[in-house]
């Protein structure tokens, strides 16, 4: 057998390995967390923390923002619901990805604590929920149906 062919072996063994440990850990993954994390660690699940204000959509839709990195494995499980939800929902919902490493202040503002973590606005900017770890499309759909938000498929 090649060395090519071991390496590729071992690699998917690798990435097998890991995305079974991820999966296990709910989803989440602590080698992939934001590249700044906010003052005191706080976040959205303190129950004194106040929701995040974000800036109103520009196309007056609901956001779904994840925050994440190309780099992280459960991100990289997240891509193609993301991908889904934006061409599933075109023009009923507005589907967004932030790199930690490329946006430290957006990470700041929105007080993020692990990637990847999903976080729902309303057309305000008013944050109505987030969501820590990898989150199937079904739950993702659920949990907007339990906002009040019915996106039915074109």
């Amino acid at each position: 057998m090649s060395t090519v062919v071991k390496m590729a072996i071992v690699g998917g063994l690798m990435a097998a390995i890991g995305t079974v440990v991820v999966l296990k850990n709910g989803g989440t993954s602590t080698c992939c967390p934001p590249a700044i994390y906010p003052p005191g660690g706080a976040g959205l699940h303190d129950e004194h923390e106040e929701p995040v204000q974000a800036a109103p959509s520009p196309s007056g839709l609901p956001r779904l923002v994840e925050f994440g990195s190309t780099t992280c494995i459960p991100c990289q499980m997240m891509k193609p619901i993301l991908e889904e939800l934006t061409s599933e929902y075109d023009g009923r919902l507005e589907v967004k990805f932030v790199d930690v490493h490329r946006e430290p202040e957006k990470v700041e503002h929105f007080k993020i604590r692990v990637i990847p973590t999903q976080v729902f606005l309303d057309a305000d900017g008013s944050e109505l929920f987030r969501h820590e770890g990898f989150f199937p499309k079904e739950d993702i759909l659920a949990t907007w149906a339990q906002l009040g938000f019915d996106f039915v498929q074109q």
